[in-house]
């Protein structure tokens, strides 16, 4: 935007010095023109004053001498034509040149005529003048000369090149001047727009100086940051009242289950103990609710804060956490990964989490005889992590659809869950600057990837997290489950690993 801007002040200014200067150059050429031609036509004047005796007496006497010594004086040709055009008197160099016919046609009729009206560098054309001479209003004949334009053109040409080079002092100071001003305006815009990306990564604590620039511009600065103060005065309270809600809630959620069970000791009809333990099943499944919700604020209230983790590490253990719960449903899942650390750099427990929702979508879906792979390796400068399943997968309008929040396949309704795993884990992937990306399995089920980026520098191999880490302070947020029981499962939406 900068050099936009400095690119329209140098146009304005480059139009201003053609404007100006144009009209400068051509009255300077003219200028210098009409002061020989002046010269010439008093020249030319006094010649035809002494060429009267000559032409009524039929002797050129003195002129001769005077047009000689003029020609080695000034190197000027001129010559006396009488009114037939013969010649009377000429100097050495005289030769007749461009446009003599006509100056002496006008002479001749008793006008006095010099040409061209400006000399221009480019052109190398003598100055014709022609002098009428007359006695008692008589035409006798003229005086004409033809003086070279080699001095004159020089002298344009030494005037325009001071007008260039003066043009072009006042281009560079006018660049130097834009460049300033623009920076003066342009500084506050700029900062706007980095301290707009940073809040936009997470930093929601960046705000704009507003004593930078134009007053306009000071006054969009504060009103900026104000904007930004409500926003995210506006998120905490939200996710804070998420967060709290969901906490809350645990509390009567807890006694009212116990006095559903309460009232469950003294039913003996069937009906009545299917309806109370559908009753149980729906408050199991509003405490996985109020869980997901609480994972979900606690994980979008994570800053960019980074650590470099052993993703191979971890999805072991997390593959070790769940495969007591595959065996229950006659689930195979088995680790496909490398045998070199895998580091990848993210928010904490940022694997962890994810890989529960995705083994545990997998795992619920794939169905007994199914299979679970989770892969781990390099790619693309990063770490990748894949969980394949054979269930039943989703369609395309479905797979757009799966990581909104509480959304559910509508075949997959009575299946327990919440429908937020997956938004936890695109949640934490975004914050992490990873990608999630899912695809139809072949020939059936289907795949989900996860690639963070990796650490800037190796990690030391007996501590996995980057040394610039070290100092980072731990996020609000519950911590991964512990290697070899699977935390309480995250639901997610149907069918998605």
């Amino acid at each position: 935007m900068r050099r936009r801007l400095v690119i329209s002040y140098l146009l304005l200014m480059v139009l201003v010095l053609i404007a100006l200067e144009t009209p400068l150059a051509a009255t300077l050429a003219t200028r210098e023109t009409d002061r020989v031609r002046a010269d010439r036509l008093a020249d030319a004047t006094r010649f035809a004053s002494l060429a009267g005796p000559a032409l009524r007496g039929g002797t050129p006497g003195p002129l001769d001498n005077e047009l000689r010594s003029y020609d080695d004086l000034y190197g000027i040709g001129a010559a006396v034509v009488d009114r037939d055009r013969r010649t009377v008197a000429a100097s050495e160099s005289w030769r007749p040149a461009a446009g003599t016919r006509e100056a002496l046609d006008t002479a001749l009729s008793g006008q006095q005529t010099s040409g061209p009206e400006s000399v221009w560098p480019w052109v190398d054309r003598p100055i014709v003048v022609a002098v009428p001479i007359n006695d008692g209003g008589e035409v006798l004949g003229a005086v004409v000369t033809a003086t070279p334009t080699d001095s004159v053109r020089h002298a344009v040409t030494v005037w325009w090149l001071v007008l260039a080079g003066t043009g072009l002092l006042a281009v560079l100071a006018c660049v130097l001047t834009a460049f300033g001003l623009a920076g003066w305006v342009l500084r506050p815009v700029t900062e706007l727009d980095a301290v707009t990306h940073e809040i936009a990564e997470g930093d929601r604590g960046a705000r704009v100086q507003h004593r930078l620039g134009p007053p306009e511009l000071r006054r969009l600065a504060t009103s900026f940051n104000h904007m930004a103060d409500v926003v995210s005065d506006v998120m905490d309270r939200q996710r804070a009242f998420v967060a709290h809600a969901s906490h809350q809630l645990r509390n009567p959620l807890t006694a009212l289950r116990l006095r559903v069970e309460e009232l469950g000791l003294g039913l003996t009809d069937p009906d009545g103990q299917a309806e109370h333990r559908l009753a149980l099943e729906e408050t199991d499944r509003l405490a996985l609710v109020l869980d997901a919700l609480l994972t979900l604020a606690r994980a979008e209230r994570r800053e960019n804060q980074r650590v470099t983790v052993d993703a191979a590490a971890v999805a072991a253990s997390r593959v070790a956490a769940w495969e007591p719960l595959a065996r229950h449903r006659s689930v195979t899942l088995r680790l496909a990964a490398q045998d070199a650390p895998a580091y990848a750099r993210t928010v904490p427990t940022a694997i962890d989490q994810a890989l529960d929702a995705l083994i545990d979508n997998a795992v619920k879906f794939s169905g007994a005889g199914g299979a679970v792979t989770v892969t781990v390796r390099h790619h693309e400068g990063g770490t990748a992590l894949e969980v394949r399943d054979t269930g039943p997968g989703m369609t395309e309008s479905q797979l757009g659809q799966a990581t909104e929040r509480f959304w559910r396949a509508p075949e997959v309704q009575n299946v327990d869950g919440a429908g937020l795993g997956l938004t936890i884990v695109a949640v934490l992937v975004d914050a992490s600057d990873g990608r999630l990306t899912m695809r139809r399995g072949e020939p059936r089920g289907l795949v989900a990837g996860l690639w963070f980026p990796a650490p800037t520098r190796p990690a030391d191999p007996a501590d996995p997290r980057d040394p610039a880490d070290q100092a980072e302070p731990v996020p609000a947020g519950a911590p991964a489950p512990p290697v070899g029981a699977p935390a309480a499962p995250v639901a997610a939406g149907p069918g998605t690993p």
